[in-house]
Formats: C-alpha cells, sequence, structure tokens
C-alpha cells in the first residue's frame, strides 16, 4: 500500500522511495492547468496561455520538454534562431560597457529562452557562485562568467567547477587574481569547499591553506585566466586526507571527489525547486546525492529526477516556495505575454532585493522567507502595479483590454484567471470580496497587495 502524503504531511514523514518516484496523473490529481503551472513556476518563470494548452494537451513528458526547448525539429530551429538573436542583442549592449543595460539582456532571456529551465538555472548558479559587478567593475568580465554558468547550467558540475575557478569574474571578486606563492590568499580556497562544494564543517583550516597553495600563480592577463609558473608553489600538499596533491586542477578534482559534496548540491537544488522550508532530513536528499554520483556529477540528472517527481508535483509542494523578485516580474510578464523596457524593470528589481550581476555578498541571496519584510511587501505591490500601469508595457502588442478581448476574459472573471494563472494557494470568498474594481488594473493592484501572491 502506498504512503499517503498530502499538503500537511511533516516533511519527516515522507517516504523517500515514493517522494522521487515520478508523478503520475490520478483522479485526486490529475494534469490539468494547475500541475502544469506548477510544474513551469519551479522548472522556469511561469508560462503564457499558448504554452499551458500545449502542456496539458501532450503530458508530463512533453511539458517536462518543453522547459528545455526540445521536443521537436521546429522546437529546436526557435532554440537556435533565439541565441543567434540574443548573441547580436549582447554584442551591441557588451560594446557599451553598462552592467545595467547587461541586466536588461539576462532579463530578456529570462522571458522570451525558449529554454527557461536553462536560464532559471543560470540564475540558481549566479546565487551559488555568486560574483557581484560592484566589485568586478566589468561588465565584459560579467557576461563571460554568465555565459559560463548558461553554458554548464545543466550540464556536468565538476566540468562547471573547473570553469568557474578559471572565471576572470571571480577571481577578481575572491581577491585571487594576483595568487602568490609567497603569500597565497586563502578566499577562494575557504569559499570552493564552504559554499561551492561540501558546507561547513566538511573541511579543516590545514586544508584551506594547502588548497591555497595549489591556486597560487593563477592569475588574469588582458581579462584572461593565465597560470604563471613562476608564481605557482609547486611543493606537494594535502588535503582533506589526499597526499601528492600538486596542481590547482588536482585540488578540485580532490573537493569534488569528497562524499559531502553531492549531498550538498542535492540538497540546494532541492531547497530551490522543491520548498524554502523546512529544511530536508538527510534520508529524503540520500537519493538525488546517489543519483547525482550515479550520472556522474549530471546536473540535468538530478533536476530532471525532482521536476518529474511526486515530491514536487503532488499537492504537497504548492505554495512552499516564496517567489524571488525575478520570478515575481518574469511569471507576471510571462503569464500576461507582455513586454516592457527592461533596463526600466531590473532596475525596479533592486531595492526588492535582487538585482541581476549584483548578489549581496559571496554568500549570494538567502532566498525563501529573507525576500519578505515590511518594506519589500509594499515595495513588491508597488511594482507590480507599476509594471501593469506603464505605458511601455504592451500585452502580446496590445493593450491591456483589448489582450482580454482577444483571450476571451471579460472583466466578471478577471479576477479569477488572475487567481488561476499567477496564485498557488486560492484566495478565500472574503479575500476575493476585497480585490473587487473598477478595472482590470485597479482589480490587479489589489491582488498585488494580498500576500499569497508572494507563493509559489
Amino acid at each position: 500500500m502506498e504512503p499517503s502524503v498530502d499538503s500537511k504531511t511533516p516533511i519527516e514523514k515522507i517516504d523517500p522511495s515514493w517522494a522521487w518516484e515520478p508523478w503520475k496523473p490520478s483522479p485526486a490529481e490529475p494534469w490539468d492547468d494547475a500541475r502544469v503551472r506548477l510544474l513551469f513556476r519551479r522548472g522556469g518563470f511561469g508560462a503564457g496561455i499558448t504554452e499551458r494548452k500545449e502542456a496539458i494537451q501532450r503530458g508530463p513528458e512533453h511539458a517536462l520538454r518543453m522547459l528545455y526547448g526540445e521536443g521537436s525539429n521546429r522546437s529546436l530551429q526557435k532554440l537556435e534562431q533565439f541565441e543567434q538573436e540574443s548573441d547580436s542583442l549582447a554584442a551591441s549592449i557588451r560594446a557599451g560597457g553598462s552592467i545595467d543595460a547587461l541586466a536588461a539582456w539576462w532579463m530578456h532571456r529570462i522571458l522570451f529562452s525558449p529554454s527557461p529551465v536553462v536560464e532559471k538555472l543560470t540564475l540558481f548558479w549566479h546565487g551559488h557562485f555568486a560574483t557581484g559587478a560592484e566589485k568586478v567593475m566589468d561588465s565584459e568580465l560579467m557576461f563571460t562568467q554568465n555565459r559560463t554558468l548558461r553554458n554548464h547550467a545543466v550540464g556536468d558540475f565538476r566540468a562547471m567547477v573547473h570553469a568557474i575557478s578559471k572565471d576572470p569574474a571571480m577571481l577578481i571578486y575572491l581577491d585571487s587574481m594576483t595568487n602568490r606563492k609567497s603569500h597565497p590568499n586563502e578566499n577562494y580556497a575557504r569559499e570552493l569547499m564552504e559554499l561551492f562544494c561540501l558546507g561547513e564543517g566538511n573541511y579543516r583550516e590545514r586544508d584551506v591553506q594547502e588548497l591555497a597553495r595549489c591556486f597560487t600563480g593563477w592569475e588574469i592577463r588582458r581579462k584572461m585566466f593565465r597560470f604563471n609558473p613562476y608564481q605557482h608553489d609547486d611543493g606537494t600538499k594535502e588535503i582533506l586526507g589526499r597526499s601528492e596533491v600538486e596542481s590547482g586542477e588536482q585540488a578540485i578534482d580532490v573537493v569534488l571527489d569528497q562524499p559531502s559534496m553531492p549531498r550538498f548540491i542535492a540538497r540546494k537544488l532541492f531547497r530551490y525547486l522543491v520548498c524554502d522550508e523546512p529544511q530536508a532530513p538527510d534520508a529524503l536528499i540520500e537519493p538525488l546525492a546517489e543519483h547525482f554520483v550515479r550520472s556522474q556529477y549530471s546536473i540535468r540528472a538530478v533536476v530532471d529526477r525532482i521536476l518529474s517527481s511526486r515530491m514536487l508535483l503532488s499537492s504537497w509542494s504548492i505554495g512552499r516556495k516564496v517567489r524571488s523578485p525575478v520570478d515575481l516580474a518574469a511569471e507576471f510578464l510571462r503569464g500576461l505575454s507582455a513586454t516592457t523596457n527592461l533596463e526600466r524593470l531590473t532596475k525596479m528589481l533592486k531595492p526588492l532585493g535582487q538585482g541581476l550581476f549584483y548578489p549581496p555578498n559571496v554568500k549570494g541571496w538567502d532566498g525563501g522567507r529573507t525576500w519578505i519584510n515590511s518594506s519589500t511587501l509594499i515595495g513588491r505591490a508597488n511594482f507590480a502595479v507599476d509594471l501593469l500601469s506603464d505605458p511601455n508595457t504592451r500585452f502580446g502588442g496590445l493593450a491591456l483590454d483589448a489582450w482580454c478581448s482577444a483571450h476571451g476574459i471579460p472583466h466578471s472573471d478577471w479576477l479569477d484567471w488572475l487567481e488561476q494563472t499567477f496564485l498557488s494557494v486560492p484566495l478565500s470568498q472574503q479575500e476575493k470580496e476585497r480585490c473587487r474594481g473598477d478595472s482590470r488594473g485597479a482589480v490587479f493592484a489589489l491582488l498585488a497587495r494580498n500576500p499569497k501572491i508572494h507563493l509559489s
């Protein structure tokens, strides 16, 4: 007999073997618009009406492929065309050297990429391998790092760590661009173990010192990584119980081979995709970690396991994440087929706590409840209203009323449509009464003040 799990089941009572089995439709939990919206919110940034209809008609497996821009030759052609257009746009922006323009370019990708899961994971890794433009002060290097994160976002984690360890923006941010054998800098060595791969308590101070020696001679010349053998400490080191370690590359592999690494990464992906809190017990994370190892550190293997699982697609996970500011903005725009001034939009996200290319520190964004306080709650509501009322915002190229008419959404159904599209937790009848307004904009403004709009 299968264990019974509902929205109120304590996380420690959930059977891991149940959690990570593929979700299957049932009379109690059908494959419907609500389930599609859940998948596209967690694996991307929401979905428009057309995408949702296709996902419902074609089923869960096809919907997952849609998140990658896969499923047909036409999908691949669309993806290739988007990348060409994005590269062209990026080239003109990079020539100007503006980080604000670069943030707008990335927001354009978040909104329009045929592979939203890749952008979702690029944003995750940007917070994981956090690097801030306020210290790097070079838009070209920030673009290069962003491209590196995207290229590896759902790929080989080992290759990603090796690439980010030689990334010029990262070397600048963690003070490793002139790492000399006479004065090894410990910043990157420490964060590689504590924040990027292993977590606290899984290394010693001596390991930090020895690892820092391995990275001596790693420099930047002409905005590119360069190894300087004359500044490298070529003596052997002992790291995490392994002796005969000499180079930075060898040292990275030693760190990646630690048994705590797959558990650490699996736990962070679980929190990002499934629920902010409570913390999952080790037994629930272990199958994901084992899957990560068996797949030879394939990020996509773990992400797909999560996104297709009973744990995520059951009613248990609904409403258990707080939308980040980027999630909030992107889901509004994608759900309403909207376009707007993206440079203005990304600037508006900073006071809400999430400026693209500006993580708060090397730990990245804490997420979850930290997105919400008395200031950001008001700011989020005002942001939503400003977004809708901005004359630069168009809905499928139309004014809002015209777009709603084109999609058969009368004013009398507008609140219900907004609730079904953007909320994961239904409104009470009393809450609905408080959201009644004379215009679509007024209804949207009232809904934006309801705390439930922040839950995913």
